[in-house]
């Protein structure tokens, strides 16, 4: 194999480019992260420019230099947002990998059903930090917290309206037990609660540390029903789109607690607020929502008191925990061998 021509879309440390570089002599790393930024705020949302890029960043070089260096790539190392015309722009290209874990962020652009191999970091995220954001938003409504800041309006307590509920002795159902949702499982039960979840029909049975039951989709509305505490923590599919409906909020127990660390378009919000209407749930977090990436949370869902809504930020901590290069990495030195690559999205499957 001759040289191979890496260009690098995301910013990149020293130790992490120096990590790429010593992989193999044929690597040739072109690090043009930030160059992208002025086409990115010209082509994506406002919303999403104003969430993801720095007030200052308008990208480097011309066009013209730009094309030059997709038209030389082979393999790209991106993120979000990205450009969306990369596929039409990099002739050459036969593999991306991109820093995120869900494949859903690249339905955008054009690399999607494309013939070129993309892979995700699905697996090498922030799992810990999401999982605790699960658990604190477990906790935030099952002590009854979401009450405190209407009292402090109020200028008086209303102590019975808090009618906290101990985790310890609960069921939680995960629903999606990769990497994040077993993260979740573990944690929940070391507080002491049942866990049950679900997994793609292929996997589903198999029992992961922590859990008691995993069933297929199929099984979804059953396990819903002897649950008090759910996380969506699934891929976002073509299958996922509006798991949560009308009949699973009919199913689910009155007084559950919902938390969603996943993609907002699992979630039906209308049937969401039918169910908040009802007073079926005692209380729900949203660290997504339905199109997160153009505009604010839906009014209705953020003004009420046992909604929590959060900027998708589960995952952020103060330790450095993302493995995106060391699975890049490993997917590189197996790239360079011809050995088949981990985590490649399946585009009829959606992840």
């Amino acid at each position: 194999m001759e040289r191979v021509e890496i260009l690098s879309i995301v910013r990149l440390n020293d130790a992490d480019r120096a990590r790429i570089e010593r992989i193999d002599p044929r690597v040739h790393l072109t690090d043009a992260g930030g160059w992208f930024d002025g086409e990115i705020r010209t082509t994506w949302p406002r919303f999403t420019v104003d969430r993801y890029l720095q007030p200052d960043a308008h990208g480097a070089g011309s066009r013209e230099a730009r094309d030059a260096v997709l038209a030389q790539a082979e393999v790209i190392l991106g993120g979000f947002p990205f450009p969306l015309d990369l596929r039409a722009r990099a002739p050459r290209l036969r593999w991306f990998h991109q820093r995120p874990a869900g494949a859903s962020n690249l339905r955008r652009g054009d690399l999607w059903g494309s013939d070129v191999i993309v892979t995700t970091t699905r697996g090498y995220g922030e799992t810990g930090p999401i999982a605790e954001y699960v658990i604190a938003a477990f906790l935030h409504f099952a002590r009854g917290l979401h009450r405190a800041p209407h009292d402090r309006a109020g200028g008086r307590f209303d102590h019975r309206a808090y009618a906290p509920v101990s985790l310890e002795g609960k069921t939680a159902c995960v629903i999606g037990t990769g990497g994040i949702g077993s993260a979740v499982g573990r944690r929940c039960a070391a507080l002491g609660m049942d866990v049950v979840g679900t997994r793609r029909a292929g996997a589903a049975g198999e029992l992961l540390p922590g859990f008691s039951r995993i069933e297929p989709a199929s099984g979804l509305l059953a396990l819903l029903a002897q649950s008090e505490f759910v996380a969506v923590c699934c891929q976002w599919t073509p299958e996922t789109t509006n798991l949560l409906d009308a009949q699973a909020f009919a199913a689910m127990r009155t007084g559950t607690v919902l938390v969603n660390v996943a993609r907002g378009e699992i979630i039906d919000e209308s049937a969401l607020r039918a169910a908040l209407a009802r007073d079926r749930l005692r209380g729900v977090a949203l660290d997504v929502y339905v199109g997160e990436f153009e505009r604010d949370p839906d009014p209705g869902l953020w003004q009420d008191e046992r909604v929590l809504i959060t900027p998708h930020v589960s995952g952020a901590t103060d330790r450095q925990q993302h493995r995106a290069v060391e699975i890049f990495c490993d997917n590189l030195r197996a790239y360079l061998d011809g050995q088949p690559l981990r985590n490649v999205i399946d585009w009829d499957r959606g992840y």
